[in-house]
């Protein structure tokens, strides 16, 4: 695997201004971000050039920008509040501490190959995650938007104390927040190809902040130290290192689904292919590095990455210009964003949760499916109201438990047992003439598409439900995939065959299908001629075992001649 992304100089002009757009929009989204999560904006702005610049180099998608987003915002809002609640001394460096930690575990997760496997979730799952998080997001943004301080208690705490903070708005803040929200929404299309929205939020809100609100006072973000940021040591506790590994993990999974899924974005826009396991070692070198350097966490930022490929930017080029130019802001320029009202910043991150909610999903899901609907709404209540890993995991359980037994349902419809020509499946005229002379006598066992562990209850009714036979022929000729579970129940009925004196025929177990059959020591009891690749073959065999005259006639229809010389030793292997 390639350390770096390959950076070539044909398309400078279209990656430096796709960079510098880019920029422009990551700013204001930085200072609200990390406003929003409670380590200030320095740690946004950090976290924006920071993961930004590791990403674009390492990463394995050459025109993602990668930044703080929103969900990640959420998450590190509950783990700076958790810890600086618990240690106020040292909690702000053990958050950081689990930002690293996140990027460890995304580095770890690249090398070991699971990108693949990151963004196989259920869309009911994400749509619901998401959705839950944009809520989350508006709900603890009220407090700013109101011009007040949040209350303790995160989601929970808010909603009880609305009334409180109703009661005590502060009118000029509010007023400015509205202003915020109003131009990003009514901001025309003609100048939104411009300038974005963001930015003009952002410049708007403190000019009239400056302007008609100078003798009031208004919260705002304050200075911010310039130069190199302050290098922070991992900070651990014992008590509370159990919470930091688990709040890492979800940092870390969190920001590997928002990342690949913006990568995706990111291949159909460009017709190219991302390489997942090389961007999650990208993505986790961003993140240590920030955690190490007091920025928040980010992962891969849809707006950014869209507005980047739009306006030119198809290499890594266009992330390093963006991070570049953030560090020249940061590092020279931060006392110009000191003036910026801390209720502008709450109607940016407001605008943002309401742009995560996938809305669209939430009008149709309904109409969709029922259980779809169950199962987002089930995801939304969780991730607001209990925790995140929580509404996750219960909801790719139930929507896999739900997946399961609709496709158990499927592949029972296709166990079947046959004694005469007159089942569902297709039959060859002498396989027809064979059943209809055996009276019930043979009992064909047809197996078809993956035997997943579900099926394990269809072969097992199918096979009690026929008792009275000789020989029993199990056709595995359709199937491509046999369970554990599956094949112990193949297992009983050969069993239960064997022991009733009948005779056992196994027809087209190959590959994979033999070798798990070989693992179980099934075949072990079966003789060898009784391993046949033809169906027909082996309902003649039986034919013959039984001492029933297969007669000319069948004979003659049959493309390839069974065996002349039988045999007449019954399958009673034990």
């Amino acid at each position: 695997m390639q350390l770096t992304n390959t950076i070539h100089f044909k398309n400078v002009q279209g990656d430096i201004f796709g960079g510098l757009t880019a920029a422009v929009i990551a700013l204001p989204m930085a200072l609200a971000f990390g406003v929003a999560s409670g380590a200030g904006a320095s740690a946004g702005l950090w976290g924006a050039v920071l993961v930004g610049f590791f990403a674009a180099l390492f990463g394995g998608t050459p025109t993602l920008i990668s930044e703080p987003t929103g969900p990640m915002t959420v998450v590190m809002t509950a783990v700076i509040a958790h810890f600086t609640a618990s240690d106020p001394e040292n909690g702000l460096a053990m958050a950081f501490t689990v930002v690293m930690m996140a990027g460890l575990f995304q580095i770890l997760f690249g090398f070991l190959r699971l990108g693949r496997y990151i963004t196989l979730m259920p869309y009911t799952v994400i749509s619901g995650f998401m959705s839950g998080i944009g809520i989350i997001l508006i709900i603890l943004q009220t407090a700013p938007f109101l011009g007040q301080a949040s209350p303790k208690g995160g989601v929970v705490g808010t909603i009880r104390n609305l009334p409180e903070l109703l009661g005590n708005i502060n009118p000029s803040e509010t007023i400015l927040a509205a202003i915020a929200v109003a131009l990003l929404y009514f901001t025309p299309k003609a100048v939104r190809k411009v300038v974005p929205p963001q930015l003009i939020s952002l410049i708007v809100g403190t000019v009239v902040a400056l302007i008609f609100f100078h003798n009031v006072d208004i919260r705002v973000i304050g200075e911010i130290p310039m130069g190199l940021p302050k290098l922070h040591v991992p900070v651990f506790s014992a008590s509370d290192f159990r919470l930091m590994l688990v709040d890492s993990l979800l940092l870390a999974m969190l920001g590997c689904i928002d990342a690949l899924l913006t990568s995706l974005v990111a291949d159909s826009l460009t017709r190219t292919e991302h390489n997942s396991d090389k961007e999650l070692i990208g993505q986790g070198l961003g993140n240590l590095m920030s955690g190490l350097f007091g920025g928040i966490a980010g992962a891969g930022a849809t707006m950014g990455t869209v507005v980047n490929i739009k306006t030119g930017g198809r290499t890594a080029l266009s992330g390093l210009t963006r991070a570049l130019i953030l560090f020249v802001i940061v590092a020279i320029a931060a006392p110009l964003v000191a003036p910026i009202p801390l209720a502008v910043l709450a109607g940016i991150a407001i605008k943002v949760g309401i742009d995560i909610v996938d809305w669209s999903f939430l009008k149709r899901a309904h109409k969709v499916s029922p259980k779809a609907a169950f199962i987002m709404y089930g995801v939304i209540l969780l991730t607001v109201f209990v925790d995140l890993i929580v509404a996750v995991g219960v909801g790719v359980f139930v929507a896999n438990i739900l997946t399961i037994e609709r496709l158990t349902k499927l592949q029972s419809q296709r166990v079947k047992t046959i004694t005469d020509a007159d089942d569902e499946i297709i039959l060859s005229p002498t396989e027809m003439q064979i059943l209809d002379r055996a009276e019930g006598r043979i009992l064909l066992f047809h197996l078809s598409g993956p035997m997943i562990f579900g099926v394990s209850k269809a072969i097992a009714r199918e096979h009690n439900a026929i008792q009275q036979y000789e020989s029993l022929v199990l056709d595995l000729s359709d199937v491509p995939v046999l369970g554990v579970t599956s094949s112990l129940a193949i297992e009983n009925a050969i069993n239960e065959a064997i022991e009733q004196g009948r005779h056992v025929f196994i027809v087209g177990a190959t590959g994979s299908i033999q070798r798990r059959l070989e693992k179980l020591g099934i075949l072990d009891k079966i003789p060898t001629h009784h391993l046949v690749m033809q169906r027909q073959e082996a309902l003649v065999r039986a034919m013959e075992l039984i001492d029933i005259d297969a007669g000319d006639d069948v004979l003659q229809t049959d493309d390839t001649p069974p065996s002349t010389t039988p045999s007449t030793t019954p399958s009673t292997a034990t």
